[in-house]
């Protein structure tokens, strides 16, 4: 009798944690204006966002016990993410964009390319991860790396100032009203190559 009470607790506990991580991820995407619910919505999407994060102890302290209990369940069951996991909302992602200053004066844009799919993917997930706070002592030599294989294809280049940012799909409103993916700068380098060709 005991065992069948703990076997009803637990199962009433994993589905609910489950019903709470799922509605946590659709308010998130309402409360972003990611759907085509009404704008008026969103103030109201992020109260229950925020009442799915104090319930899965999301609110309390990084040490606190219950929260790391918590989050240690959903990860070893699996349920950590719902449903917008799986979303079709397109996210954003990183770019290089490189501005070539030649000898004559005029200016070109570029960005660093690479031969084949797989080079490509992990052209992107680098940009992705340069974006991380973790990685800004690296993030310079990177970029400098990067900004150097596009000028040995073009040796007549004297400077290259590379800018680092994030590119964002429109919001379903800016794409009714025809507006594009727009890029956000983070941070820009400036490399005089002539320099560091003679050191």
């Amino acid at each position: 009798m005991i065992s069948k009470r703990v076997c009803v607790a637990w199962f009433g506990i994993h589905f609910f944690l489950i019903t709470i991580v799922c509605f946590a991820g659709l308010f998130s995407l309402v409360a972003e204006g990611a759907t085509m619910l009404p704008s008026a919505l969103d103030s109201y999407a992020l109260k229950a966002e925020l009442l799915a994060a104090w319930l899965l102890g999301k609110q309390a302290a990084a040490a606190s016990p219950v929260r790391r209990s918590i989050a240690t369940y959903l990860h070893a069951a699996g349920i950590q993410s719902g449903y917008t996991f799986f979303a079709p909302n397109i996210p954003g992602y990183h770019k290089l964009n490189l501005e070539l200053y030649y000898q004559d004066g005029h200016v070109e844009y570029d960005s660093p390319r690479v031969s084949g799919k797989a080079a490509a993917l992990r052209l992107d997930s680098l940009l992705d991860r340069l974006a991380d706070n973790r990685y800004e002592p690296l993030r310079e030599v990177v970029v400098k790396m990067l900004a150097l294989s596009v000028w040995r294809a073009r040796p007549d280049v004297k400077k290259i100032r590379a800018t680092f940012g994030l590119v964002s799909p429109p919001s379903i409103s800016d794409f009714e009203h025809g507006k594009g993916e727009s890029f956000q700068p983070m941070l820009s380098y400036d490399f005089s190559l002539r320099e560091e060709e003679k050191q």
